[in-house]
Order: structure tokens, then C-alpha cells, then sequence
């Protein structure tokens, strides 16, 4: 008995002094745990990141703009080995500018910031008050605006894409394929709006290009987002013997119009052949991930410098979607020689002397306009335009 309490009472000696080596390898276990826990943490900067992304429709959308925001942000996220769940979306936000609506899109802000959002993402052209105002109550978390002209140079930045490359190409594709020589436009605003102006003089400046004698007739429905009137434009404009459809607003109904009467069209946003097969020649498309990517990891990896972001063609921030079998037969290589061009940077859209419809002119020989100038100051239309309303 002795001999027995002696040896148990050095077996619990040795335990206390050093350990046995199944407790001493656990240790060994957990702490190398802790090292690849630590390594993977230093590995995926993005792993407790949370993004906030404000949409004037839906995430669930399956078209239009609040898609291409949608799927941007996703395909970022993915690429950075984050998830869905790390993504906080507020849908629905109204961009009319105005006191009631820059509060929905502050109180959606402040909802994210409470659900851990670091970078937060308003897609509208509307946000851009509330954005501001949200940028200078939260100094430590970071506002990307899009489509905007305001920033602040720290946690506060506009983004936006050289869309207008991918519009003159979609001309060409609409003015080798008109026979009325009548092209339509949807668009949300007429002139007091230069994004949407700078699209339609690069558009007719396309169709311009390869058909002289065609005009582009812009109806205006003085909205973003309003199905019910971009449709009636559309027929408006269809009616008028337009028989190709361009569009700058965020549905596809324009497209769905121009399919009904055996017109043809031009997507925006996202491939709408999904949604007018028998219509869509190719579609304008915006690729977001681009800056999303961008953003994201400045946000976690600490570069961010508040500068803001503009992509084109070469950036691979915007393109246009596959020519598809309706096109003319010349239209692929008409449109390849310019996207040369312009990525080559031998020559761009908005260069030289360019018309007006007004008589007056815009530019001058042997220069290219600015990108301040393009993006917010073309407040006028190309010499081809009319304007309907």
C-alpha cells in the first residue's frame, strides 16, 4: 500500500511539474491553431469586413441597374473570398433629392453602420446629399457614391465609369441597323442632366459614324426608375416610326416595347436579350466589380486615399454585351476599329469640333474634351438629336 501511494503520489508530481505528454502536445496543438488562425486572419483582411450598399430598386432584381450594382458587389465580395452574409442591402431608397428622401437615405446609412458596415456604397445619383451629410457624422467608416460629383478626399469619394465609350459603339450597332433612319432614346432627363446627355451625343455620334442621315429622338420621362413611363415613352417613340430603341433608364421595358412591334434595341445596364431576345442587337453594360473590387480591398487592406475612381473600356469598367445575329453583317468590324482606337488612345469620343443641334459648337480641333467636362457639363445634344418633350 505504500509502495502504491508513493508511486501515485510521484505519478501526480510529475503531472504538476511538467505536464504529460498528451496535455503538453495539446498545448503544442493549440497553439499552432492559434498561429494558422492568426495567418489566415492576416491572409483574408476582409474576413470580419462588412459592406453596406444602397439601391434605388432591388437586390433581387434580375435586370436593369440595381442588378449591375447587385452583381457587381457580389462578384467582388466572391472574388475576395467573402459572403453573401457579409453584405448588408437596402433596398427600395428613394433618390428624388429632396429633404424627405436625403433622410430615408441617411436613416438607411445609419442602418448599416449599426449592423457593422465599414464601407457603405450608395449607387444613385440622388444619394449624393445624404451621402455627404452620412460621411461627416462617421468620420471612421468609409462613403462611396456613384454616378456623383461631391467627394471629400478622405472617407468620402465619388465613382463612376467612361460609359460613354460603350455607348458610341452601341450607335454604331443602331445606326448601320435602322431603315426609318428614326432611332429612339429613353432617357430619365433631358439636358439639366449631363450624365445622361453625355451618353445620348456619344450614342448619336456612333450612329453618326456610320450613318449620316439617321437622327436620334430623345424622350425624356423625368425619372430613374419608372416602368410604367419608360414604357409609354418607348411606345411614344415607336410610334413615331423609331424603329431601334436605345434607352437611359433602369428597366427593360423599353426593350419588351420595341419586341412587341418588330423594332429592334439597345440594353442598358445588364444583357437584356435575356429580356427582348428578338430585339436586343447588344446591350451597354456597366462592370462594377471593377470599382467594387477596388474599393473593398482599400477599405481592407488600409489604402484607401480618397481618391475617386473612373474606369473605361480599358479598366474594363464598362463594354458593350456580344453583338447578337440580328446585327447588320458590318457592325462587328466597324465597331472593333473603335474600341481600338479608343483603348490605343489614339483617338477617343468626344475630340475635335463637335455640332450641336443648336448650330453652336463644342471643343476644339485637335483636343478632347475633359473628363469634368464629359461628365458633368454636356448640357447640350449632338447635332443629330431631337428632342421630343
Amino acid at each position: 500500500m505504500v509502495i502504491g501511494t508513493t508511486i501515485a503520489s510521484m505519478m501526480v508530481g510529475l503531472v504538476a511539474c511538467g505536464g504529460s505528454k498528451t496535455e503538453t502536445a495539446g498545448k503544442e496543438t493549440k497553439k499552432t491553431e492559434k498561429k494558422t488562425e492568426k495567418k489566415e486572419e492576416e491572409a483574408n483582411p476582409y474576413k470580419d469586413l462588412k459592406v453596406g450598399a444602397l439601391l434605388i430598386g432591388s437586390k433581387d432584381d434580375t435586370s436593369g441597374y440595381s442588378y449591375a450594382h447587385s452583381q457587381g458587389i457580389r462578384t467582388a465580395v466572391q472574388s475576395l473570398g467573402m459572403t453573401e452574409d457579409q453584405i448588408v442591402w437596402k433596398d427600395l431608397i428613394p433618390d428624388n433629392m429632396d429633404e424627405a428622401a436625403d433622410a430615408k437615405v441617411i436613416a438607411a446609412g445609419e442602418e448599416c453602420i449599426k449592423e457593422g458596415c465599414k464601407v457603405i456604397f450608395t449607387t444613385s445619383w440622388g444619394y449624393m446629399n445624404g451621402t455627404k451629410t452620412l460621411a461627416e457624422k462617421y468620420p471612421d467608416v468609409y462613403f462611396a457614391h456613384g454616378t456623383g460629383n461631391l467627394c471629400n478626399g478622405k472617407n468620402f469619394i465619388n465613382y463612376f465609369g467612361r460609359i460613354y465609350q460603350a455607348r458610341y459603339l452601341s450607335g454604331i450597332a443602331a445606326g448601320l441597323k435602322t431603315k426609318t433612319n428614326k432611332i429612339g432614346y429613353v432617357s430619365a432627363w433631358g439636358t439639366d442632366n449631363a450624365e445622361c446627355t453625355g451618353g445620348i451625343n456619344a450614342f448619336a455620334m456612333g450612329v453618326a459614324s456610320v450613318n449620316p442621315a439617321a437622327k436620334v429622338y430623345v424622350r425624356a420621362t423625368n425619372s430613374w426608375f419608372d416602368p410604367a413611363k419608360e414604357k409609354a415613352a418607348a411606345e411614344w417613340l415607336l410610334t413615331a416610326k423609331c424603329d431601334v430603341m436605345a434607352q437611359h433608364v433602369d428597366t427593360a421595358e423599353p426593350q419588351v416595347a420595341a419586341e412587341k412591334v418588330g423594332a429592334f434595341s439597345i440594353g442598358w445596364n445588364s444583357d437584356m436579350s435575356k429580356e427582348a431576345p428578338n430585339a436586343v442587337l447588344t446591350s451597354v453594360l456597366w462592370h462594377w466589380d471593377a470599382f467594387y473590387t477596388w474599393a473593398i480591398q482599400a477599405v481592407g487592406e488600409g489604402t484607401w486615399d480618397g481618391k475617386n475612381y473612373l474606369g473605361g473600356l480599358n479598366e474594363g469598367m464598362v463594354s458593350i454585351a456580344p453583338l447578337s445575329a440580328l446585327n447588320d453583317p458590318g457592325a462587328q468590324a466597324k465597331i472593333d476599329e473603335a474600341t481600338t482606337k479608343m483603348k490605343e488612345g489614339s483617338w477617343d469620343v468626344f475630340t475635335g469640333v463637335i455640332p450641336t443641334n443648336t448650330g453652336t459648337t463644342v471643343g476644339t480641333a485637335g483636343a478632347s474634351l475633359s473628363d469634368d467636362d464629359i461628365l458633368f457639363k454636356t448640357n447640350w445634344y449632338y447635332q443629330n438629336v431631337v428632342a421630343t418633350n
